[in-house]
């Protein structure tokens, strides 16, 4: 059974900084592509970051050049470090491995 759990989502004030965890079981984690979402309330869910099976990363022009993602194979987890976070960035954060989805984490920022 695979299991994809998100952790590490707050509240912060504007410019602060979170990292967020996503860790995995039940799969070959090392294999896949791993992404990270996020859903804001009223609006549609849309890709933030994504990592691949190596250390390609893509990202959202949002929030390049403020979030990171990477992943420790060793231990089955891809993380979301973002830092200079502004209000817009409130959202739940889901992180994605194969076709499995986690519950997601809130993030909210407070300006």
């Amino acid at each position: 059974q695979v299991h994809v759990v998100e952790s590490g989502g707050e509240l912060v004030q504007a410019g602060g900084s979170l990292r967020l965890s996503c860790a995995t079981s039940g799969l070959t984690f090392g294999v896949y592509s791993t992404g990270w979402y996020r859903q804001a309330p009223g609006k549609e869910r849309e890709l933030v970051a994504l990592i691949r099976s190596g250390t390609v990363t893509n990202y959202s022009d949002s929030v390049k050049g403020r979030f990171t993602i990477s992943r420790d194979n060793a231990k089955n987890t891809v993380y979301l470090q973002m830092n200079s976070l502004k209000p817009e960035d409130t959202a739940v954060y889901y992180c994605r491995v194969s076709v499995y989805w986690g519950q997601g984490t809130q993030v909210t920022v407070s300006s």
